[in-house]
């Protein structure tokens, strides 16, 4: 009752100072301009303390009555966590294994001895190439190296015991040493004839068939081999990064087409600054167990950039911002009495912002009750009831 008595007492000191001063009346007759807003700012500022100190009167009264009517409010408790904050860039599948393989030799494509969609293992035969008569020739050097081998023996045999001339045995010798070149040559040039597979993985493409004369070069493609178990997706990421964005960092690759998403680890991140988009490489390994991920596939690629263990998180609904553009929440500090508390405003600074949660960096302490519901409509110090 003293409280109530001393306010309404102050407002009536206020009043009574006001009705010594001159009038608005004579003010606006005078017409002096700097007058009237200076008396505008003096009502104004008399007008602010009357309402709060009404605020306080119908607080006082509510009370006293009986009849005092909380605010409803929700919280959530502050707590500490581990924030994890990602850079989203957009890049499509790669392989590094899908190549076109090209024939060695000019010929007729003899024999395919595989299809599309087969899996074939590494140095597998895919195709042969008629060999022209090389592999008849092959069998006349190997005779021939043959006797050039029985006449080198002989000769050594005789030489070591001293018996010939030392010009007859080194002539055997490199005469049967040119036939094995010979061999050697012949043998790799019969190779050429042969299509085999550089790598494992699955045939994608059969592109000559059977019978088709076929000649090293642009437009003599036979197959095209692709290996889907060594699936990377390259991206570009602004130089901003560089100090962020390094080997081992978290990395998740989401597929829209497939609704999936894998996690991985940033395999690779390159040396150099592309001065024409102010960017530098991260190529992203993508396990493909299943064999779904294709090359070329769009994906949405998440890299980690910034983690904090220890992370005050709060919805990004519930900051606001005042005339100064600090920004504050309402803080429910406990009066004693079961589920009611006192609105204090508490100017905070944030950080990185993910999926809606804003990371707190001071103002807030681990354990502070946060006004999460009905934080718009209540003001600081005003009293409120906790329906959490």
């Amino acid at each position: 009752m003293k409280k109530i008595l001393y306010i309404a007492a102050a407002i009536l000191t206020v009043s009574a100072c006001g009705s010594k001063e001159q009038s608005v009346e004579s003010l606006i007759a005078q017409g002096d301009l700097n007058a009237l807003r200076a008396k505008k700012s003096e009502i104004s500022e008399q007008q602010k303390l009357i309402e709060a100190q009404i605020r306080l009167l119908d607080s006082a009264i509510a009370t006293q009555s009986g009849s005092e009517k909380l605010s409803l409010v929700s919280t959530i408790e502050a707590s500490a966590q581990k924030f994890d904050h990602f850079l989203e860039l957009q890049g499509d599948v790669s392989t590094k294994q899908n190549v076109l393989i090209y024939p060695e030799m000019a010929g007729t494509l003899q024999r395919v001895y595989v299809k599309e969609g087969q899996r074939v293992s590494k140095g597998q035969i895919l195709a042969t190439i008629d060999d022209g008569g090389m592999s008849s020739q092959l069998s006349q050097l190997k005779t021939q190296a043959a006797l050039a081998k029985t006449t080198y023996e002989r000769r050594k045999r005789l030489w070591e015991q001293k018996i010939g001339s030392e010009i007859e045995y080194l002539a055997a010798k490199t005469e049967y040493e040119a036939a094995q070149d010979a061999i050697k040559q012949a043998e790799s040039q019969l190779g050429k004839s042969t299509i085999r597979a550089p790598f494992s993985g699955i045939i994608d493409d059969v592109i000559k068939d059977q019978g088709t004369v076929v000649s090293p070069g642009p437009g003599s493609e036979v197959f095209r081999i692709v290996n889907l178990s060594d699936m990377y997706i390259e991206v570009d990421v602004p130089e901003t990064y560089l100090g962020s964005i390094s080997k081992g960092k978290e990395a998740i690759v989401y597929f829209p087409v497939l609704g999936d998403s894998v996690v991985t680890k940033i395999r690779q991140t390159g040396n150099f600054i592309n001065p024409a988009n102010r960017s530098f490489s991260v190529e992203i390994p993508v396990p493909n167990k299943e064999g779904k991920i294709k090359p070329n596939l769009t994906a949405k690629v998440n890299l980690n950039d910034y983690t904090n263990e220890n992370a005050i998180l709060i919805p990004s609904s519930i900051i606001s911002e005042n005339a100064e553009g600090d920004q504050y929440v309402f803080v429910a500090e406990s009066t004693g009495s079961e589920n009611e508390a006192v609105a204090r405003k508490t100017i905070i600074t944030t950080g990185k912002t993910q999926n809606g949660t804003v990371e707190v960096l001071t103002g807030l302490e681990d354990g502070n009750q946060i006004i999460m519901e009905g934080a718009r409509s209540v003001k600081d110090g005003q009293k409120v009831k906790i329906i959490n």
